[in-house]
């Protein structure tokens, strides 16, 4: 093969799914083995084994192991730390340099959230806005953005101009510990996760049941039995909580934003409230108020918002003293749409950039 080969892992705390890709496309057929987290030997072993498998099955040698792993996590220097569900890595483990001494090749760690943002910023929401854009005659065209997995956390990560934020600690482009809006006092991953929505579902329609976040989505569709208004609302709660974590992050990244991750299937009731509270204002002591963001922000899967957001507002103003004009645009509009790829095609589109990116 003449593109690099990268060989990937999807970490989960029950399995280990391995494969390879290459020229942007998967080049192996996956390889599953148990992921054995509460036994150190075992983990290893099965990692060594499922990366050997697939090594073995290609024609031609890897470049480079690249693959997202559950932290707390010393991503750089590829050591996984104390992990709840691994209980075999507590005190820290040197995953990497494991990796690298029995497979002679560089070796990269990152977390979901940051490698589901590389994804979408290279082969997925960043490419088609600015697809769509140039098709609808505008001039606008992007070049960061902020990705988000909504699911059993709140993941994030943040692309500027092409580059992944990692940040001198490796914690760069993280949403999850920001302040929650909803719960004082709390991080925001206790309004944005799926334990919030069942909390919010349970709290509000009485509903005793173990339900699963889908189990409430069919609800608000009334294909199931149960309190399909309270069930809108969990949805709609966890929708405002992070459109005021993002509207943080997008004033200081300033780009668009993808929403990703098991609960990003609710979107209908999720990106309505985070839009609205991302466009709501804040006031000044002297009662003046003003947007949350000096952007407006666009629901970018929604054929009316996009029109607007793509429509071309330049002005022509003059230059003083001359008979020159010049282009003004004066709105500043940025947008949210959902993952077209979805969370675990992203994030190992962004395992492989990242490799790519490193090794050239």
């Amino acid at each position: 093969m003449k593109e690099p080969i990268i060989l990937t892992l999807d970490a989960g705390g029950t399995n280990f799914v391995f494969s390879a890709m290459a020229g942007g496309r998967s080049v192996a057929e996956p390889i599953v083995l148990p992921a054995c987290a509460d036994s150190l030997d075992a983990c290893t072993g099965n990692l060594i084994a499922g990366f050997s498998r697939v090594r073995d099955s290609l024609g031609a040698a890897p470049a480079a192991i690249s693959f997202a792993f559950p932290g707390p996590a010393d991503y750089p220097a590829g050591i996984i730390g104390d992990l709840p569900n691994f209980p075999s890595f507590r005190g820290g483990i040197p995953l990497g340099p494991m990796l690298e001494n029995a497979f002679g090749i560089p070796v990269f760690i990152n977390n979901d959230g940051k490698l589901f943002a590389y994804g979408e910023a290279m082969a997925g929401v960043l490419p088609e806005v600015n697809r769509r854009l140039e098709e609808a005659g505008s001039g606008r065209r992007y070049r960061n953005l902020i990705g988000v997995t909504l699911g059993t956390g709140f993941g994030g990560g943040a692309v500027i101009d092409g580059r992944l934020l990692l940040g001198d600690n490796g914690t760069g482009g993280d949403l999850w510990c920001l302040p929650d809006s909803i719960e004082q006092g709390c991080i925001a991953e206790e309004s944005v996760s799926i334990r919030a929505v069942r909390r919010v579902y349970r709290t509000l329609s009485g509903d005793g049941r173990d339900l699963t976040p889908y189990d409430i989505f069919r609800i608000a569709e009334g294909e199931s039995d149960g309190d399909a208004e309270s069930a809108r609302a969990s949805f709609a709660r966890l929708g405002k909580a992070a459109g005021a974590t993002l509207a943080t992050a997008a004033t200081l990244i300033d780009g668009i934003i993808a929403i990703g991750g098991g609960v990003a299937g609710a979107a209908k009731y999720i990106i309505p409230a985070l839009v609205d509270e991302m466009n709501s204002d804040i006031a000044m002591l002297d009662g003046t108020r003003l947007g949350k963001m000096q952007a407006r922000v666009y629901n970018l899967d929604d054929p009316e918002q996009f029109a607007i957001f793509a429509a071309d507002d330049t002005e022509m103003i003059s230059v003083p003293g001359t008979s020159r004009t010049v282009p003004y645009r004066r709105a500043k509009k940025t947008g949210v749409a959902v993952s077209r790829m979805g969370a675990p095609a992203a994030i190992s589109m962004g395992a492989y950039q990242f490799a790519i990116n490193k090794l050239s």
